[in-house]
Parts: C-alpha cells; sequence; structure tokens
C-alpha cells in the first residue's frame, strides 16, 4: 500500500497492486509485421472483383469510341469529297487526292464516285462485321446508308 499527501491537506490515496505486472502489456508494445493470409486473400477477391467489373466496361467504351470514329472519319470524307467537287467539278474515287486524313485502324473505301454523287464505306478490323456507310448525289445506296448524306452504322 502506498499513501500520499496532496496540496496542504491531508487527504491520503491509496493504491493496491495485486500480482505480477500484466503480460499482455508486453504484447501491445509489438508491432506485427505484414499481413496475414486471410488479408491478403481478402484483398485479391477485391481486387478481382473490381476487375471484373471494369474491364468489361472498358471494352465496351472502346468499341464505341472506334465506331464514333467511323461516322467522323466518314464525315470528314464528305466534306473533303464537297472541296474536291467544288474545285474539279466531279467527286473522285481516289483517297490519295483528297486532304482527308483517317483515324488509326480505320478502313474507308469509296465504292462509287461520278460527277454526280459518291458513296463509301468505313470498317474497323477490331469492329468486324460492322460497317459504316454513306452516299451523295445521285448513285445507288451503300448499305447500310439509306438515306442521302446520313451516315448509317450497321
Amino acid at each position: 500500500m502506498i499513501v500520499g499527501e496532496i496540496g496542504h491537506s491531508c487527504v491520503p490515496i491509496v493504491t493496491f497492486r495485486r500480482g505480477k505486472p500484466d503480460a499482455s502489456a508486453r504484447g501491445r508494445t509489438m508491432r506485427r509485421a505484414g499481413f496475414t493470409l486471410i488479408e491478403m486473400l481478402v484483398g485479391v477477391v477485391f481486387i478481382v472483383l473490381v476487375a471484373m467489373i471494369a474491364i468489361p466496361y472498358v471494352r465496351g467504351k472502346q468499341a464505341r469510341a472506334k465506331i464514333t470514329a467511323l461516322a467522323f472519319d466518314l464525315r470528314d470524307l464528305a466534306q473533303a469529297e464537297k472541296a474536291y467537287q467544288l474545285d474539279h467539278g466531279s467527286y473522285t474515287a481516289s483517297l490519295s487526292s483528297l486532304t482527308s486524313q483517317m483515324s488509326p485502324g480505320v478502313v474507308v473505301t469509296i465504292t462509287n464516285a461520278t460527277a454526280s454523287g459518291w458513296s463509301a464505306i468505313a470498317t474497323h478490323p477490331q469492329l468486324a462485321p460492322l460497317t459504316c456507310a454513306i452516299f451523295v448525289g445521285s448513285v445507288p445506296a451503300q448499305a447500310p446508308a439509306i438515306s442521302e448524306r446520313k451516315i448509317v452504322c450497321q
């Protein structure tokens, strides 16, 4: 038993100690290094679940971006064909005669070109069998296009 004084008054402070110091106090000061097997497994399962959700989403976005590239390339081709027609009086079947640049991976083919109109298709090897098409003027419609000057992908 320990007795002491606080300030001027004589108030005894009594503290009792029983037995030896707590053995668990020593264990709390030690730090464990690394992760347990269960913690590692939970982490790996979490990463796999996130990947299972994210990968299809990203692939869908990539496919939509490529379809958009097909449509934009045909739109640029239409502008280049119009500029060529204003300069030369007819449309051209040669892509090298035009000032239009195609997106990487996009294959554009002018299928018909006359003095009064033209048609073209655009494809991408990773989107097969999807095709985008456009026609302008008095040429037969290029499937899947059904309306003049309207880009259709199917």
